[in-house]
């Protein structure tokens, strides 16, 4: 008897059906309801910290502005009588000054030694240990670097002075000179953030395609005309984001400040932000304070916007 092998003919699949055998879940169904309970039990977190600690102080701090706070007593509303103060206050418009000289060295001489360490690693070495030697300022502690750095500065005891000492010349005084007061603080801030910003410019670096470069080398191209032509434009988006973070964090300096100079000599390092905490916390003027700081914070709003419009941050010339 003869046993038949031929296997019976499958029915045809309906059209459009799909081929996963597990079930689909759809919008509505009881298992998509509990993924999105799920997903805001796990955000909740952050909403509520957002709330509490950004969104609740900065509306607070508002309204603060416009009145006269002096934390023992209630805060009495004076409308624009802050804002008029501050247009007229010779001390806020001088540490503003100050600020911006302090933002100009931090962001020109950071943004120009960040793209070089970057190219340097990119080109010449790809040394993890090397990166992380060159990121490790960064993680250390503002007011730890601010100490080390006026200890190493010290105009009778500084290794840097013995140094020049040593070399038969005059000892400078780098934090105590009207002079070099903004300019050491500057390239304290440029070596500590310096490593951060150099490591995004090195990611963005590893994103240009080779074959760019190559045909670059095929036209003729040395390196120096390959990173002007090249290299600069295409990292246009990196180099707005590391600009935009280094201006706003170069206008809220304040550690440094406080532990190297507090301020001095004759208020030639007052930057804002110190200016803003001693109305506050030493004059207990907490309404003006607050006042000083939304201008603040309008400011950098309209620098970050100006920024990315005229950088063109949203725009990659790789594609």
């Amino acid at each position: 008897m003869a046993i038949s092998t031929t296997t019976p003919a499958r029915a045809p699949r309906a059209a459009g059906s799909d081929r996963t055998t597990g079930p689909v879940r759809r919008a509505g169904s009881p298992a998509h309801r509990g993924d999105a309970r799920l997903a805001w039990v796990l955000v909740a977190p952050a909403i509520v910290g957002f709330l509490v600690f950004a969104a609740y102080p900065t509306l607070r701090g508002i309204y603060l502005s416009f009145t006269d706070f002096r934390v023992l007593t209630p805060p009495q509303w004076t409308g624009l009588d802050n804002l008029r103060r501050l247009v007229a206050d010779e001390v806020f418009w001088h540490s503003l000054g100050v600020t911006a000289y302090f933002v100009l060295l931090s962001v020109v001489i950071g943004m120009a030694l960040s793209v070089a360490t970057a190219v340097v690693l990119h080109r010449l070495t790809a040394s993890t240990a090397l990166r992380g030697i060159i990121i490790l300022p960064f993680l250390i502690s503002g007011v730890v670097a601010a100490t080390t750095w006026s200890w190493m500065l010290d105009a009778q005891l500084g290794i840097v002075n013995i140094a020049i000492r040593q070399l038969g010349l005059d000892p400078v005084f780098f934090l105590g000179s009207s002079k070099w007061a903004i300019p050491t603080i500057a390239l304290i801030s440029v070596w500590k953030g310096m490593g951060y910003n150099a490591i995004i410019v090195f990611a963005g670096l590893q994103t240009i395609p080779p074959t760019i470069y190559e045909a670059g080398r095929i036209d003729g191209a040395n390196e120096i005309q390959m990173f002007r032509r090249l290299t600069l434009p295409l990292l246009r988006p990196v180099l707005a984001m590391v600009l935009v973070l280094t201006v706003i964090g170069s206008f809220q300096v304040f550690d440094l400040v406080a532990v190297t100079t507090q301020g001095g000599p004759a208020r030639a390092s007052n930057v804002l932000q110190l200016y803003i905490y001693d109305k506050a916390f030493g004059q207990f003027e907490f309404g003006y304070a607050a006042t000083m700081s939304l201008a603040l914070f309008a400011m950098l709003i309209a620098i970050t916007f100006l920024q990315m419009r005229l950088l063109r941050a949203d725009e990659s010339d790789t594609n």
